[in-house]
């Protein structure tokens, strides 16, 4: 049994004996089988659209997993270690695919499914679900972020946002003109993925040769770690620095950008819906460019996220889960979460699959930039030890104000014990 599956296994323990697993998915209510579907906390997209996929041969129901990404994993991962059959479908965040899928938790898409899907989703959706040569989940919708700035600041620090823009650029005229670049930094999966996107805009990556498993090739302590943690470390020690860094998330990245002080951000699609409902008129002050440069002159590597979606191996429904999974993730229900939560399609055609109900709510401008963002993002390294890596990265590059030249080569080294087992996390 690989490490991997070790430490899964080992977690289930403590819900065996408390009885918490929920009862079999088998149950029937009304003569109709029932599927149990995991979600992420949403504004209620996803509960739409398993309203939209129930047949009269099954209902698709919710249960949704916690907020917190790592929270969500280890929730799973202790019920699938369990063989628990409670679970049918779940929506597993990009960084988790390889991690469930090397521990067998994640029942085979068929081929016909796969070929349909990787057909109309984004290059990187399809990178992102794709495991040992294989897609083990059904991308859903695919994230990307952008650079969010405040039109009237910029006029202000006379930069020009028609170019592309590096990130010593955004700190400098932040700094200069007293304003704030809002990112999150606090100790979680959403600072690995700023950290992941610099060291990809540099041209590097976290890790190489992943298909060796643990003897992977770790590549934080490079040219492309260096100049991730410049950026990171002039923010940090920048007037352009909000008070909140070290305990930064989307919100307070959000918060930040809607107030006095809101000059720059990087956040995810869904935060243009964020201000107008409290804040009437105040979308026609943000502006939108692709995410900033590491490096001036080499392209940016935005952030991937998205969701997957998973049939568990242990589900009594599989070939019940599949139809319901490939109804879930047609261009029409993409578009139908992404209409109410702002969670973005993974394919082109999810864009447009309702006529302009996107368009009524975005700029055109505005979803031709997520697409773009979306052909050229960087997901974050595909590993069954992913969350070793993640944790590891976290507990030596946080917080931002202790970043220095020194933390790749520390944070490399340190990874390396975690995944040899000569240090815990």
């Amino acid at each position: 049994m690989s490490r991997a599956r070790r430490s899964i296994a080992a977690t289930a323990a403590a819900l065996c004996a408390t009885g918490l697993l929920a009862a079999c998915s088998a149950s029937a209510q009304d003569g109709k089988t029932q599927l149990v579907w995991y979600i992420n906390p949403d504004s209620g997209g996803q509960a739409k659209v398993a309203a939209n996929c129930s047949t009269d041969d099954y209902t698709i129901t919710t249960q949704v997993l916690p907020q917190d990404a790592n929270e969500q994993r280890i929730q799973l991962a202790r019920r699938l270690a369990a063989h628990d059959s409670g679970i049918d479908i779940m929506s597993i965040d990009p960084p988790f695919t390889a991690e469930f899928a090397n521990a067998d938790f994640l029942a085979p898409l068929p081929q016909d499914l796969q070929d349909k899907l990787k057909e109309q989703s984004f290059q990187g959706a399809t990178d992102a679900a794709t495991w040992d040569g294989q897609m083990v989940v059904a991308p859903f919708w695919s994230n990307t972020q952008v650079l969010w700035y405040r039109k009237s600041f910029v006029e202000k620090a006379g930069i020009d946002m028609s170019q592309p823009v590096t990130w010593d650029q955004v700190i400098d005229a932040a700094a200069k003109n007293g304003g704030k670049v809002a990112v999150q930094a606090n100790k979680y999966e959403g600072y690995v993925v700023w950290i992941n996107a610099l060291i990809s805009g540099a041209g590097g990556e976290i890790a190489t040769d992943t298909e060796k498993g643990l003897d992977m090739k770790l590549e934080i302590d490079s040219e492309a770690g260096d100049d991730a943690a410049k950026v990171i470390e002039k923010l940090a020690h920048s007037a352009a620095a909000p008070a909140d860094l070290s305990v930064a998330q989307e919100g307070q990245a959000g918060t930040t950008f809607g107030g006095a002080q809101g000059a720059f951000m990087v956040n995810w699609t869904y935060i243009w819906n964020n201000y107008e409902g409290n804040d009437p008129g105040f979308n026609k002050d943000i502006g939108y460019t692709r995410y900033p440069q590491t490096v001036a002159g080499e392209d940016s590597r935005p952030p991937y996220g998205g969701i997957g979606l998973g049939v568990s191996s242990y589900s009594t429904h599989v070939d019940e889960a599949m139809a319901a999974v490939e109804c879930i993730t047609s261009p029409e229900n993409q578009e139908v979460n992404a209409e109410i939560t702002g969670n973005m399609p993974a394919s082109e055609a999810g864009y447009a699959a309702n006529g302009d109900a996107l368009q009524k709510i975005y700029p055109e401008d505005l979803l031709q930039l997520f697409q773009e963002s979306l052909d050229n993002a960087a997901p974050r390294t595909v590993t069954p030890y992913w969350s070793d890596i993640s944790g590891g990265i976290q507990s030596t590059w946080h917080p931002a104000s202790g970043v220095s030249s020194s933390t790749p080569a520390t944070s490399q080294t340190f990874i390396d014990n975690v995944l040899h087992g000569r240090s815990l996390l």
